[in-house]
């Protein structure tokens, strides 16, 4: 076989996507629960401007206030997760009901009750729970007042929460991450840390000191897992980027190389424990003067992970040439070139399973630590049939060619892999456009774009099949 025999099989969601209850139990209004009034793609809204609006004055409909309401269902969800088979179960805390605005005196005892009893229901049938300690969510106080990661103020407050919930947890959780998808902060920088950027000028800047403190509130994370639970395992997360070039030029080739090298420096710190030439020449070159504590480089190079985990969906292609540029493909998030020789989803991400391959030796090459998959999935316009069943064959094709490619890059090219969890295991709000309709599940929940629904769920194709590929770790395809 392929997979070990401890592979970890499972799915993912993110708690502002899924739990609901924003205010519920204590619960601090948080940076994800002011993103998506009036669902509207997410890089159409994330302006200072538009933020500040939502935050002082929100109208229209904030589909994370309710999302899939999990927060109630966990129980039911779980159990239909246990069905499946799976091993591992992502998740994250929201730091907003353990600190509702991230610098409160003490913590919310119903917001760790809630994970409490969370995490035993995980454990009742043997799955274990793999964490995110940030997922794109904060308090909005911390935005307000310290403009998220921008100020240095956020990394003590952090340290404080991650701690809490170690101690807490100690023993539940076996398996951690610290930021997801740092490296979207470039790209987002209010959905990946909570900062507002005024000053287009000083974009640049603000992104790379937000994730400076990212980088050194990630380390003191892991030290302090070390501490606290040591016999857990904490890890990094990146959204992978893998870049083909257009053409053979070898400006084509350089381009690809600088994407790549963008998108992976911050891992490098976490993995590494020390920022690559080329950055801190880059600062030089660009007047990027960053606030670093007199001990930082040594927090970063003392903690680093112990696994490197990522998301995949898509590749993208890349050029110099302004000829053929102007061919972008449709990403809600990041567009790119589109490449001829791929196929797309309904939402304009292009299919590419042997990108994961790719991305796999990429990876295990560049850091030498242990592998987990954390996001892979199909985002399709479901519709149930009359009976109301969902043959959703295009999402099973999808993740059979992905696990395929894994499978070769165990088998084949050595990489060492922990686990796998697909993205969005249940149906749940999208965090780039804010809609239901961007389906993700093997199970279904009833609600529309609009919040309208019974919040029902039901099993798609996908759902036993999946129970299929898990029992037979991976060689029932």
């Amino acid at each position: 076989m392929a997979f070990p025999k401890n592979f970890l099989w499972g799915g993912a969601i993110a708690a502002h996507q899924a739990e609901g209850a924003y205010r519920e139990d204590g619960k601090g209004v948080s940076t994800c629960d002011v993103i998506h009034g009036g669902k509207r793609r997410i890089a159409e809204i994330l302006d200072a401007k538009t933020i500040r609006e939502n935050i002082e004055n929100p109208r229209g409909y904030f589909p994370e206030h309710t999302a899939v309401d999990f927060y109630h269902h966990y129980k039911e969800d779980i159990a239909l997760f246990a069905e499946m088979g799976f091993k591992t179960f992502r998740t994250s805390i929201a730091w907003a009901r353990i600190f509702p605005n991230g610098d409160d005196a003490a913590p919310n005892e119903a917001g760790l009750a809630f994970y409490d009893a969370l995490f035993n229901e995980c454990l009742k049938y043997g799955i274990e729970p793999l964490v995110t300690l940030s997922h794109w969510e904060m308090s909005i106080n911390l935005t307000k007042k310290y403009n998220g990661w921008d100020s240095r103020d956020l990394i003590p407050l952090f340290e404080r929460y991650v701690k809490t919930v170690f101690a807490r947890y100690k023993g539940k959780v076996k398996y951690w991450l610290t930021f997801n998808e740092i490296n979207m902060t470039f790209h987002l920088p209010f959905l990946g840390a909570g900062i507002l950027v005024d000053d287009p000028a000083k974009k640049e800047t603000i992104c790379y000191q937000s994730c400076h403190n990212q980088m050194v509130a990630s380390a003191l994370a892991v030290k302090a897992c070390r501490e606290i639970a040591p016999d857990a395992k904490i890890g990094s997360m990146v959204a992978s980027m893998i870049a083909y070039p257009y053409s053979c030029r070898p400006e084509d080739t350089w381009e690809k190389i600088e994407m790549e090298r963008k998108n992976y420096c911050l891992t490098d710190v976490q993995a590494l424990g020390y920022y690559p030439a080329w950055l801190k020449n880059y600062f030089v070159q660009k007047n990027i003067k960053l606030n670093i504590g007199p001990d930082d480089e040594k927090i970063l190079r003392e903690n680093t992970v112990d696994f490197v985990s990522f998301s995949y969906y898509s590749t993208s292609v890349v050029s110099t040439d302004p000829a053929v540029t102007s061919i972008k493909g449709t990403g809600n998030l990041l567009g790119g070139m589109k490449n001829p020789y791929l196929k797309s989803s309904d939402w304009g991400w292009q299919i590419d399973p042997i990108g994961l391959r790719v991305a796999l030796n990429f990876l295990y090459d560049r850091y030498r630590k242990p592998l987990f998959i954390v996001e892979n999935g199909l985002g399709a316009k479901d519709t149930p049939a009359p009976d109301g069943s969902i043959n959703d064959d295009y999402r099973i094709d999808y993740l059979r060619e992905h696990i395929k490619a894994m499978k070769t890059a165990i088998e084949v090219d050595g990489v060492e892999l922990w686990g796998y969890t697909t993205w969005g295991c249940i149906d749940i709000i999208s965090a780039s456009t804010g809609e239901m309709s961007k389906r993700y599940g093997f199970i279904y929940v009833d609600k529309d774009d609009d919040g309208n629904g019974t919040l029902e769920r039901s099993r798609k194709k996908s759902f036993s099949w999946y129970r299929g590929v898990i029992a037979s770790n991976g060689e029932k395809l």
